[in-house]
């Protein structure tokens, strides 16, 4: 894992795309891997945003960033996913840092943390889910639009095509990260805590009222009947 940036440094990325009224997402490099990250953004009922797994970006998307509304969270996921977080500390510096509890020793390491999930203030938008099974070290973040809910997963869930070269070789056969929806080898034997808790987890969170879509931390996003998604790499565990 890289070390965290101390500066706003612009890798490549796509532009940010409306998934709801009051969602977005935009999917971004990294250095040196084939593995893609992103940020999601969901707009507060009180019109504060929160910024999920930031991503440092150019102008003019900051600037369409900074349109839909004050950014008043940055939501770091795990204690890995750090990279941009003081950038944009430094850039919005009114924004409170949220991190997963058991995470935060992690995240401090590079940027101060103000609030853990559970500390999130209460919002009829977006909320913040404990997930059974993982020791506190992630959680899930509610996101409920005209549409319905979308849940946002970081690591905990993948959904990440099969790749080309070594690393495409490394995320198959050694990570066991790619190939469609599932949770990954490194979630399994070093993050999870309680295999059928978190089974129980997923299984819980596929019979969500009115749940539309998943969105992950890394590559494609899961809208095509995402219940049964879950529900399928729940029967896998």
């Amino acid at each position: 894992m890289p070390k965290a940036y101390d500066h706003w440094k612009v890798l490549p990325h796509l532009g940010l795309e409306a998934v709801a009224d009051n969602l977005w997402r935009l999917q971004g490099s990294l250095e040196g891997m084939g593995l893609k990250r992103v940020m999601t953004v969901a707009r507060r009922a009180d019109g504060d945003l929160v910024v999920h797994n930031p991503i440092a970006v150019d102008d003019s998307t900051r600037e369409q960033l900074e349109a839909l509304g004050p950014v008043a969270y940055l939501v770091v996921p795990n204690g890995y996913h750090r990279l941009d977080t003081p950038a944009f500390k430094q850039r919005y510096p009114d924004a409170r840092v949220v991190c997963p509890p058991a995470a935060r020793k992690k995240v401090e390491e590079v940027v101060p943390v103000d609030l853990t999930y559970p500390d999130v203030p209460p919002d009829g938008s977006v909320s913040f889910d404990d997930v059974a099974g993982v020791g506190g070290l992630e959680g899930v973040m509610r996101v409920r639009s005209s549409d319905g809910v979308t849940l946002v997963f970081n690591d905990l869930l993948f959904n990440q095509p099969h790749g080309h070269g070594l690393t495409g070789f490394i995320f198959k056969h050694i990570t066991d990260s790619t190939g469609g929806p599932r949770v990954s080898r490194v979630v399994r034997w070093f993050v999870m805590k309680d295999r059928a808790a978190f089974k129980r987890e997923l299984e819980r969170f596929a019979d969500t009222p009115a749940l539309r879509r998943v969105i992950v931390s890394h590559h494609r996003m899961i809208d095509d009947d995402a219940a049964r998604v879950l529900r399928e790499v729940a029967a896998k565990l």
